[in-house]
């Protein structure tokens, strides 16, 4: 089934001086212009092509990829404002996504980025993009369990912490005594359920927690140990950066997993580093 505003695998049916035209199923054959040909293709092949409608309402193909397809959340550069809304950098070169202005929480400005979802108008059947989230968040039970983890995307910073997009279907929060690394609007990045309230909201965490956190830990340090000849530069003293760059861990949690081997015999902490003991 051909879907308009994602990437689509198609059959490069005719040739032309110009490029090469594809089957677009009911929509019919859709040209590709020569610039995203790949060299060597014949009929017969097959093409990984984005599909979506230009200016004129005409269907339009190309091996560009964007920052979000139909469905998807991006981060992107606003370009422009007129009277219709914004028009934001979509990734595909000289089609920009709008967002009417009935689709923005807030007004936006030329050069800002901003976290948009990118859908199909029922009325108008025009790809464009909004940023009122709460109308596709939360729509359904959240049915997670502890420590589950879940896809995240960054969407918005507040006092408390972080709030994040969980599996593209409900709001999370990431608090502040559970941040580490680096955190910004549109990242996307593995997560946890911390918790699901009695009231349906969502404790979310970076890493496993409790029990779970620490075995986990523990037996990547080992491993990681393991493969680097029994020594690693890491310990107590390390920075939060250094530990975070090998395990995407704390520097708490990392210290209480090394204090846990350490107990159990299993290495040595030493000055500048840890020892397989």
């Amino acid at each position: 089934m051909i879907k308009v505003g994602q990437i689509n695998h198609l059959e490069v049916v005719k040739k032309a001086d110009f490029g090469v035209f594809l089957d677009a199923g009911d929509y019919g054959s859709v040209l590709l212009p020569n610039r995203f040909v790949p060299e060597g293709t014949e009929i017969g092949n097959t093409i990984d092509a984005f599909l979506y409608f230009d200016s004129d309402s005409q269907l339009v193909a190309t091996t560009e990829t964007p920052i979000a397809q139909v469905g998807e959340w991006g981060l992107m550069k606003i370009e422009g404002v007129n009277s219709t809304g914004a028009f934001a950098n979509w990734g595909i070169k000289g089609k920009d996504l709008l967002i009417p202005f009935s689709e923005q929480r807030a007004r936006f400005t030329a050069g800002q980025n901003v976290l948009v979802y990118v859908y199909t108008d029922k009325a108008s059947g025009r790809i464009v993009g909004t940023t009122k989230f709460n109308k596709l968040l939360d729509k359904t039970p959240a049915n997670y369990t502890r420590n589950q983890q879940v896809s995240l995307i960054i969407a918005e910073r507040s006092d408390l912490g972080y709030k994040a997009i969980v599996e593209g279907q409900h709001w999370g929060m990431i608090f502040k005594s559970d941040v580490f690394g680096k955190l910004f609007i549109g990242k996307k990045l593995k997560g946890y359920i911390k918790s699901v309230r009695e009231d349906g909201k969502i404790d979310l965490s970076l890493q496993k927690v409790g029990v779970a956190k620490m075995d986990d830990l523990s037996e990547s340090i080992l491993e990681l140990l393991e493969k680097k000849g029994g020594f690693l530069p890491l310990n107590d003293k390390s920075s939060p950066e250094a530990i975070f760059a090998a395990f995407r861990t704390s520097k708490g949690t990392f210290k209480k997993s090394i204090g846990g081997l350490y107990k159990q015999g299993k290495i040595v902490i030493e000055q500048d580093g840890i020892r397989l003991a």
